[in-house]
């Protein structure tokens, strides 16, 4: 039994993710869990809200609430909506809590101690009227490049150019208002990654199983001039985690928070020790995940986000954890993805354009999205997400294909045969045949599944799927019953074992329709197919079974446009 450590990207608090947000870290994470799981391995499964920074401010000052009050709430709705699509996280943490506090304030002296950090002067907008120095998101003004007036201080969301807080035209507070702005000069803490780049290159290197997205990402940012630079880990903001040496005060610091990009990594092993506490458990053993001291020297750590993350998990929380120079657990494998485009266009959390997890939710339940996102998943390049595809994929894989297998075969079953696995016949050539080609197709989606290569994983669940129908159709049980009625129920016994089987088998994919085949087919049985042979026989004659509730009802052409016309806009 192995031991396996899984996060994924920690999604921001500001507001429900959509669906590219989704499939690019916590969807695929999820799949491998549950995967891994049921190969008998140990797996923790860990995750969180990103809940400092400016965004975070802004948004609860936009709904009127505290904005640690409204970080609680967002919590919370994120956490019932990661349920909703059935992530199975063993615990979903918050970068606020308290234990992200102690760590982060730890890792902090640690990088001091070591000489690591550096205290550096810099020139920063001062709102008068606000009486607090801004950071770049809380500035807009005019884009001296498009003219756009609501541009941001560090980008201007219409021609997407990178600007600084000065270049902007006609400058005002993004809180009050104000134009009474002056620069003035304040100090920040930057942490030294330059001086830890033969350290990072050398680890970088010696992952060579890394998908080509991530490495080629790790080593642009690595080696590009304007690549890996010493970055401030400390700012002038109220929300945060207080900057300290361990528990000590630092200096001249008083007043400011840590960076959220410092701050929200280290919120994975943080996490894990919420795990602990709210279960009771000791140090040692969210420790054992994470400290090579402790016992995570034989644990495998995998990452999984999108590629707008990689730079962050390759290179800056390396660069703390090396830095630390303490016996901490680093990736083994990070699994990155390209992004999900949206119908035509981008998904877009601003403009609202595209189809969020709560909207998703309120139309079609978790399986039907869990399906296309996964089997359409963006690894070598970037895919789409269109309203025809999703029907056509859904009413083809799910409903024609599975679901359609499983109803005829229990409906059929019951009416010739009542509700206990029938006991005639024996296997003939066909079903040696269908067992023979199941377990060489269960071989290679295994396989498959254990590499995460998501979108071939599913293309072979499908096709597990596909050869059991083509199985039914050359036994024919619906005619043969009526010449040889014994050799009709050899064949019926062998499709509801393979109903089990199927159910296992999809689980990682779809599971609440695993869950109602199992319950169908009265077993809790959840064994990997190893030995097809014996799977397909878990199922004794005399096992009672029942015929599910229709699996997967199909999308209609009316829905479908409705629907495109529905998410096409901005969100209200």
């Amino acid at each position: 039994m192995a031991r396996i450590l899984i996060t994924s990207a920690i999604p921001y608090i500001n507001g429900i993710k959509h669906l590219g947000n989704l499939v690019g870290s916590q969807l695929p994470a999820d799949l491998f869990a549950r995967f891994n799981r049921a190969m008998g391995h140990e797996v923790m499964f860990i995750c969180a809200t990103d809940e400092h920074g400016t965004p975070a401010e802004l948004a609860a000052a936009k709904a009127g609430k505290p904005v640690d009050v409204y970080c609680a709430e967002m919590h919370e709705v994120q956490k019932d909506l990661a349920a909703g699509f059935r992530l199975s996280f063993d615990h979903f943490g918050r970068s606020s809590s308290q234990r992200n506090h102690r760590l982060t304030q730890h890792f902090a002296g640690k990088l001091a101690e070591n000489g690591l950090i550096e205290e550096v002067s810099e020139k920063q907008v001062f709102s008068i009227d606000d009486n607090r120095f801004l950071p770049d998101r809380y500035i807009t003004g005019t884009c001296p490049n498009c003219g756009y007036e609501a541009a941001r201080g560090d980008q201007c969301e219409n021609c997407t150019k990178q600007l600084d807080p000065t270049d902007l035209i006609n400058p005002r507070s993004s809180i009050s208002g104000s134009t009474n702005l002056e620069v003035r000069e304040t100090k920040h803490l930057y942490l030294r990654q330059r001086s830890l780049r033969d350290k990072l290159e050398a680890w970088i290197d010696s992952k060579h199983d890394w998908p080509i997205l991530t490495t080629s990402i790790a080593k642009k940012w690595l080696n590009d001039g304007d690549g890996l630079q010493d970055r401030g880990i400390t700012r002038d903001l109220h929300w945060g985690i207080p900057v300290k040496k361990g528990d000590q005060p630092w200096p001249g610091m008083e007043g400011k928070v840590f960076y959220v990009w410092f701050d929200a990594p280290i919120e994975y092993i943080a996490a894990t020790a919420e795990w602990a506490d709210a279960n009771g458990k000791a140090d040692a053993d969210w420790e054992r995940w994470w400290r090579t001291d402790m016992g995570a020297a034989d644990v495998t750590y995998y990452q999984f986000m999108g590629k707008d993350n990689v730079p962050f998990h390759t290179l800056s929380f390396p660069a703390t954890i090396l830095g630390s120079g303490e016996p901490w657990k680093m990736v083994d494998y990070l699994k990155s993805f390209n992004y999900l485009n949206y119908d035509g266009g981008q998904f877009s959390t601003s403009q609202g354009r595209g189809v969020f997890m709560d909207q998703a939710l309120s139309i079609l339940p978790a399986d039907y999205w869990r399906w296309w996102l996964l089997s359409h998943a963006p690894e070598s390049s970037d895919s789409e997400f269109t309203w025809e595809n999703f029907q056509t994929s859904v009413n083809k894989d799910l409903a024609d294909v599975l679901g359609n297998l499983v109803s005829r075969v229990t409906k059929f079953a019951v009416s010739k045969f009542g509700n206990d696995v029938p006991a005639g016949g024996h296997f003939g050539p066909l079903e040696t045949a269908l067992i023979a080609d199941l377990g060489a197709r269960i071989t290679d989606y295994t396989r498959l599944m254990e590499q995460m290569e998501v979108r071939k994983a599913a293309a072979e669940l499908r096709a597990i799927w596909v050869i059991g129908n083509e199985y039914l159709q050359a036994a024919a049980p619906w005619s043969v019953v009526k010449t040889d009625p014994e050799q009709a129920q050899a064949i019926i016994r062998l499709a509801l074992n393979l109903i089990r089987v199927y159910a296992v088998l999809s689980a990682p994919f779809i599971p609440d329709a695993s869950a109602t085949m199992l319950q169908a087919m009265g077993t809790d049985d959840q064994s990997w197919p190893h030995d097809i042979s014996a799977a397909m026989r878990a199922l004794p004659a005399g096992h009672a079974f029942t015929v599910p509730e229709n699996l997967f009802r199909k999308i209609t052409d009316e829905e479908r446009s409705d629907w495109q016309a529905r998410f096409s806009g901005v969100r209200t």
